[in-house]
Formats: structure tokens, C-alpha cells, sequence
């Protein structure tokens, strides 16, 4: 299959990049930059310079593949407003690929987050938020999944708060930077709040099942651990940086602040069972021993 990956030299896009070729489907990669086009190309991808905005070129890398995974996001947490326009970019981006999908049967995997379950574990069956300062991510995943009935094989693959590799990426990753940046491994509350995690490389399988197998309008969750606690997790980061672990205010996280204080773990159970999908690499507060003071 000849796959359009948008966000694929990202941590995660990189691995499900690796993850197709292994495994006979040829890459057509979103290249925002010539540096971002050369990774491509060194990775065996075929770059395709534009970025998330630009959508022509997207209708364009739609009409040359046999199917589409969604990785891109500007990643910007820096301020309410940032994340706003992270989100409606995106927005327009899955949008305009679901569009030139529609009638087509071909594969549409798209990302998003595990979804908060009030008191319990999320599962697969809990709907996306639609509110809040991430709710337009999940007003598009949901309108992206609603194509099931228009044609498009589209399904979502809903990512834990850190996806790891070598000790970096995700929400944890975040926590390593602002320790770095503040001398203290910090966490909000009293750190009993859980968070998933997946490595990048069991994700990376995932994104290739689902592209695949998924029936369409599925969601499928790629967590291996199903929640650390918070404080368990600065601790690590703490102990590698050799700097105090404390509880620190929530504003220290700007707009994510509430959504790091609040507890979400997740579970895998259904997607393990119906994709066959099991997680083979370390777990995340293993993986953390590879952060370097």
C-alpha cells in the first residue's frame, strides 16, 4: 500500500514511517521543511514539501496514496491562543483529507488522546471530549470518524498522555524539560494521578494494524501501561537530573495545567484482543533511566 503520512518525522511518525517500510507498504511523507524533507528521504520515504496548512498540497499527496495516517500537530502548549490555532489548523488539515477520501474505501487513521473517564479506566467505547482546551481535536476526530458512512475505512488511534522513546516525548517529556528549566522535578497536586504510556515503537505497530485491518469508524487505544502515577514518574526524572521532586502549583503548566493535575488512566484491552496488538518494549519509567543529566 502506498501510504500519505503527514507528521512523519516526528517521534512518533518517524517510528510508524520505519514500522510501513518494514512491512512492504511504500511512504509519500508531509515534509514541512527541506530539513524535515531530507529525514524523509533518509528514512526510505518519499518527501512531499508542504505543510499542515497548506491544503492543496494535501488533496495532492490524497490523490497519489492508497491510504492516509494523520500524525501532524504544531505541538505549541506556550498559551491558550497557541494551542487554539494548533487545534483549528489541524481541524482544517482532517477535514480537507477526509473530504478527498470520501467514496474512495481506502484507509483514513487518524490520532487523538485517550479519553478522561470520570472515577475509572477509559476504554475504546468512551467518546472523545469535544469541550475543554483540547475539544476541537475531538470534535474532528469524531467528524473524521463519522466518514464511515460515506465511503472512508477511517478510524482513530487514541495516544496516552506519554508516548516514550529513549526517555523522551509525550507529558513526561514535558515534565523533563520544565525540571531542566526549573531545577525542580515537579508535579501537580499530590502526584496520585495517573497517566498511560506507550513506547513509540508499539505505537508505531498499532498505527500499521489499524491502517490494515480497523473496520471503519473504530478507535482503538495503543496504551501498555494503563497509568504511573505522577509523582512516581518526576521521581525518575528527579533522581537522572539529580534535582528535588515536589509538588509544584498547576499554573507551573500553563494551559495544560488542569488536564496534568487530573487523573486518566487508560486501558487497551479490546484493541490487544480484536487487532492482536501487544506491547513489547520498555515501559515508561524504564525508559526514563535513558534520560541523560
Amino acid at each position: 500500500m502506498r501510504v500519505f503520512v503527514t507528521g512523519g518525522t516526528g517521534l512518533i511518525g518517524s517510528a510508524v514511517v520505519a514500522e510501513l517500510l518494514g512491512n512492504g507498504h511504500t511512504v509519500l511523507a508531509l515534509a514541512r521543511s527541506d530539513a524535515s524533507a531530507l529525514v524523509a528521504e533518509a528514512a526510505g520515504a518519499e518527501p512531499l514539501r508542504g505543510g499542515l496548512a497548506d491544503l492543496d498540497i494535501l488533496r495532492a499527496g490524497v490523490a497519489q496514496a492508497d491510504g492516509v495516517i494523520h500524525l501532524a500537530f504544531a505541538n505549541d502548549f506556550s498559551s491558550p491562543d497557541a494551542l487554539a490555532k494548533a487545534v483549528a489548523e489541524e481541524s482544517a488539515a482532517l477535514a480537507t483529507l477526509g473530504e478527498e477520501l470520501v467514496g474512495s474505501g481506502r484507509p483514513f487513521v487518524t490520532v487523538s488522546g485517550t479519553p478522561y473517564a470520570p472515577g475509572r479506566v477509559s476504554t475504546e467505547a468512551d467518546p472523545l471530549p469535544t469541550d475543554g482546551p483540547i475539544g476541537g481535536r475531538g470534535r474532528a476526530v469524531t467528524a473524521v470518524l463519522g466518514l464511515a458512512s460515506r465511503g472512508v475505512r477511517s478510524t482513530a488511534v487514541r495516544m496516552p498522555r506519554t508516548v516514550h522513546n529513549e526517555g523522551t516525548g509525550g507529558f513526561a517529556g514535558l515534565l523533563t524539560g520544565i525540571a531542566r528549566q526549573t531545577g525542580v522535578s515537579g508535579y501537580p497536586g499530590d502526584g496520585a494521578q495517573r497517566w498511560p504510556a506507550v513506547h513509540a515503537l508499539d505505537a508505531a505497530v498499532l498505527f500499521r494494524l489499524a491502517l490494515e485491518q480497523a473496520p471503519a469508524g473504530t478507535s482503538w487505544h495503543a496504551v501498555a501501561d494503563e497509568g504511573d502515577k505522577v509523582r512516581d514518574i518526576a521521581a525518575v526524572i528527579g533522581r537522572r537530573l539529580g534535582l528535588p521532586v515536589e509538588s509544584v502549583p498547576s499554573e507551573t503548566y500553563g494551559p495544560l495545567g488542569p488536564i496534568f493535575a487530573t487523573d486518566q488512566p487508560s486501558s487497551s484491552t479490546h484493541t490487544r484482543q480484536a487487532l492482536g496488538w501487544e506491547p513489547k518494549h520498555p515501559r515508561l519509567l524504564e525508559d526514563l533511566e535513558n534520560i541523560q543529566p
